[in-house]
C-alpha cells in the first residue's frame, strides 16, 4: 500500500534550509567586509586624484599624473583579483596610458574612475554596515546580561534609544538584536551583490578589448614556442655534433688503422678493434640518450608518473614523487610536464644547493598541475638564459602558467598549469 504524503515538513529539510540560510548570510557578510578594505583604498585612490587634478589647474600637478593613475590601476586590480576569487574571473586591464590627455580619453580609464567613485562611497557605506551588522547583533543580543553595568542614561541599544529602564526594557533590545541576526541572515547577501555590481559592470574589458588581449597572448606565446623548438633543435643538433659524430668519427680512424695492421701486426689490430668496439658501444649510448631526451620512451610505454619516477632515479638530490593521474593526457603535455620536471630538477641539483626535493602530479578537470618544491637557498628567477624561463616558454606554448615562488632562504617551488583537455 502506498504512502500517502500528509503535508507535514520535513525537519532535515528544514535543517538544510536553515544551514543554507546561514552559509550565505556569513558569506555576504565576509564579501561585503572584504569589500569594505577595497573601498578604502578607493577613498584614499579618490582623494589623491582629486587633488592631483586641482594641482594640475595651475600646472603644479601635470607630473604627479602618471603615479596617480599607477594608483588607480593599482587599486583596480586589487578589486579585480578580489571579485574574480568569488565569482568569474575578470581579466586585468592593460597598462595606464602615460599622459592627462590620453587617460582622458582611454575608455577603460573613465570606467574605472566611475567605479572608483562609486566603490568609494556606495561601496564604502555598505561594507561599514557589514562590520557593524555583527557588532550590532553581540551587543544587542545580549544586552540584557550587562546593561545594569552602565551608567543611568547610557543604557540604550546599537542605534542610540531607547533608554532602559528595567529588564523588559532590556528584553526588548535584546530583541533588536534578534532583528539584527535576521538582517545579516538575509539582507547581507543583497548588499554584497550590489556592492560588486559596479566592479562586475565597470571593470571587466570589452569583448572587443579582451580579444584583442587574447590575440596578443597567442601571438607572443607562439613566438616563444617557436623559439623553444628552435633552441631544441639546436640543442639536439650539438649533442649529435659534438659527441655522437666525433665518436663515430673515432670509430671510423680506429677501423682504418686497423685494416692497415691487420696483415704488419695481429696482436695491434686486434687492440684496435677493441678500442674501436668501445668507441662504438660509447656513440651508441650517446645516440640513445639524445633520442630520449626528445621523447623518453618509458613515457611512451608506461605513464607519465613511471616516467617522473625514473627521472628522479638519476638525479643527484633524493627526489619524492607524489604523482596521481587517473587517465593519460595527451602526448604533447604529458612531454611538456616530463620536460618541466627534467629541467627544474637540474637547476636543483646545479644551482639550489638542496638536500631534498619533491615532485607533485595532479590532474583537476582540464587541468594538468606539476609542482616541483625543493629546500635549497631560494632567491630563483626566470632571467634570460636561465632554465626557469625555458620552462616558462614550453609552459606558454602550451597555453599553460607558471608560477614561481623562491624567497631567500627558501623553499623553492615551481608551479605549472596545463591544460590538458576534458
Amino acid at each position: 500500500m502506498r504512502a500517502q504524503n500528509t503535508g507535514a515538513p520535513d525537519p532535515q529539510a528544514a535543517r538544510r534550509d536553515h544551514s543554507a540560510r546561514a552559509r550565505a548570510g556569513l558569506d555576504g557578510l565576509e564579501r561585503l567586509v572584504s569589500g569594505l578594505g577595497t573601498a578604502v583604498l578607493a577613498l584614499v585612490t579618490l582623494v589623491v586624484l582629486l587633488a592631483t587634478a586641482a594641482t594640475c589647474l595651475i600646472g603644479v600637478g601635470l607630473s604627479a599624473v602618471p603615479y596617480a593613475l599607477r594608483a588607480l590601476r593599482m587599486v583596480t586590480d586589487r578589486e579585480r583579483e578580489r571579485l574574480s576569487r568569488i565569482g568569474p574571473e575578470i581579466p586585468g586591464g592593460q597598462p595606464p596610458p602615460a599622459g592627462l590627455r590620453a587617460a582622458a580619453g582611454d575608455p577603460a580609464v573613465r570606467r574605472e574612475l566611475r567605479w572608483l567613485f562609486r566603490h568609494a562611497t556606495l561601496g564604502l557605506v555598505l561594507g561599514m554596515i557589514g562590520l557593524v551588522l555583527p557588532i550590532n547583533v553581540l551587543r544587542d543580543g545580549t544586552f540584557p546580561l550587562w546593561w545594569r553595568l552602565l551608567p543611568a542614561g547610557d543604557a540604550t541599544a546599537s542605534i542610540g534609544f531607547p533608554v532602559v529602564h528595567d529588564t523588559v526594557g532590556a528584553l526588548g533590545v535584546s530583541l533588536l538584536g534578534v532583528g539584527w541576526l535576521l538582517l545579516v541572515l538575509y539582507a547581507t547577501p543583497f548588499f554584497a551583490r550590489l556592492q560588486e555590481r559596479p566592479g562586475r559592470r565597470l571593470l571587466t574589458p570589452d569583448p572587443g578589448s579582451d580579444l584583442v588581449l587574447r590575440v596578443a597572448q597567442l601571438t607572443a606565446t607562439r613566438a616563444a614556442a617557436l623559439d623553444a623548438h628552435a633552441a631544441e633543435l639546436r640543442r639536439i643538433e650539438r649533442a649529435l655534433h659534438d659527441g655522437t659524430q666525433n665518436r663515430i668519427v673515432g670509430v671510423t680512424v680506429l677501423l682504418g688503422a686497423a685494416r692497415r695492421a691487420v696483415t704488419r701486426d695481429p696482436a695491434h689490430a686486434d687492440a684496435i678493434l677493441e678500442r674501436a668496439q668501445s668507441a662504438a658501444e660509447e656513440a651508441l649510448a650517446e645516440l640513445r640518450a639524445v633520442v630520449r631526451s626528445i621523447l623518453p620512451p618509458v613515457l611512451t610505454d608506461r605513464s607519465l608518473p613511471d616516467a617522473l619516477a625514473s627521472l628522479a632515479t638519476t638525479c643527484p638530490v633524493p627526489v619524492r614523487v607524489d604523482a596521481e593521474l587517473p587517465v593519460r593526457c595527451a602526448a604533447s603535455v604529458e612531454a611538456t610536464a616530463y620536460f618541466v620536471v627534467a629541467e627544474a630538477l637540474t637547476n636543483i641539483a646545479r644551482h639550489s644547493g638542496a638536500r631534498q626535493a619533491t615532485v607533485r602530479l595532479r590532474r583537476d578537470g582540464d587541468r594538468l598541475h606539476v609542482a616541483v618544491t625543493d629546500d635549497g637557498r631560494g632567491g630563483a628567477g626566470d632571467r634570460p638564459g636561465s632554465g626557469l624561463l625555458g620552462i616558462r616558454r614550453r609552459a606558454e606554448a602550451h597555453d599553460g602558467t607558471l608560477t614561481l615562488t623562491s624567497p631567500p632562504g627558501g623553499p623553492t617551488t615551481v608551479e605549472v598549469n596545463l591544460p590538458c583537455g576534458s
